[in-house]
């Protein structure tokens, strides 16, 4: 089977909201009047973002997912992406579940696969997602300040729980681990929430690389620190059950580790002001969302840990970073 042969059968739909699709040098988009466009690509390359086993339906949505979480956390509605895939040969069964996967969570958010690249070389994907939203109203990582809440949405750290026992590094039994690993490797983007949540967040961005080091991207953009309740954050993990196979202990610092840095999470984390509480709540129902409060933006610069007794915990939880 040839590129182009590979393009038709795997990745060639109608188009219905862009004017072009596949098939031209360029596709062509055309938003709402008055709309801006919403950019972002995320990029997943096998070894470092995903095993060379894992499931490609699985990772055909998981591709997806990524980016439109960064939709989500500018609360833009999605429109179209593109697609370079390279492939070390081509297999048309790993064609056809990676194709599912990715196809079935574009149209289940109305977005469409507009044009790409193909090539031959070590698996890697990169997809960019185009979305639109209203002049002035992108949540943005910069309009955070003193006061406001802190919140994030759905679970966190079932992801790296999962990882951390592919690894080998701890044992979860089978149950628990695959409860876990659907978090991994078919994360939900908050797309819902994200549009919910215009005109009520004050900040936003997505969980990818860490509850905290995420978290102080919206600080560093908003000029201030924030105070988070580290024992509320570790009550967001799914796996609950872990505890009861460890015969109700719990590692504390597990805990802590996967839900305050562990990443791979594409949850949302953002402010709003006390006075939105109420608004905030609505946006959590009306998206099927929930969310959680798990700290208060402080006007000195930092970010300060603390327990549910308010005694203050030491911040040794680092991120995922691709270069350290």
């Amino acid at each position: 089977m040839g590129e182009f042969d590979l393009i038709a059968r795997y990745f060639t739909r109608p188009v219905h909201q862009a004017a072009l699709g596949v098939g031209d040098d360029c596709a062509l988009l055309a938003p709402a009047p008055g709309m801006q466009l919403a950019i972002s690509s995320d990029m997943l390359v096998e070894g470092r973002h995903f095993f060379a086993d894992v499931d490609p339906e699985a990772l055909g949505h998981k591709a997806l997912a990524v980016n439109l979480s960064d939709l989500a956390a500018c609360g833009a509605r999605p429109l179209a992406f593109t697609l370079a895939l390279a492939l070390p040969r081509v297999d048309e069964a790993w064609l056809a579940g990676f194709s599912h996967g990715l196809l079935a969570l574009a149209d289940a958010h109305g977005c469409e696969l507009v044009g790409g690249d193909t090539t031959q070389g070590p698996l890697n994907l990169c997809i960019t997602v185009i979305g639109e939203v209203p002049p002035g109203q992108a949540l943005l990582r910069s309009g955070a300040r003193p006061g406001d809440d802190i919140y994030v949405s759905g679970t966190l750290g079932d992801a790296r729980l999962a990882l951390s026992a592919l690894l080998g590094h701890i044992a979860l039994p089978a149950d628990v681990l695959a409860r876990a690993r659907q978090r991994l490797e078919r994360p939900t983007p908050r797309v819902a929430l994200g549009l919910a949540l215009r005109g009520i967040a004050s900040s936003a961005m997505d969980v990818s690389d860490g509850l905290l080091g995420d978290l102080s991207h919206i600080l560093q953009a908003s000029r201030a620190g924030a105070c988070i309740d580290v024992d509320a954050v570790s009550k967001l993990i799914a796996a609950s059950a872990y505890a009861e196979s460890a015969e109700g202990q719990f590692d504390v610092e597990l805990l802590r580790q996967c839900t305050l840095a562990g990443g791979d999470d594409y949850e949302l984390a953002f402010t709003a002001p006390p006075a939105r509480r109420d608004a905030v709540a609505t946006a959590a129902q009306a998206s099927g969302t929930p969310v959680s409060r798990i700290g208060t933006v402080q006007a000195e610069p930092g970010l300060r840990l603390v327990d549910a007794q308010g005694l203050a915990v030491e911040h040794r939880y680092a991120s995922f970073d691709h270069f350290r």
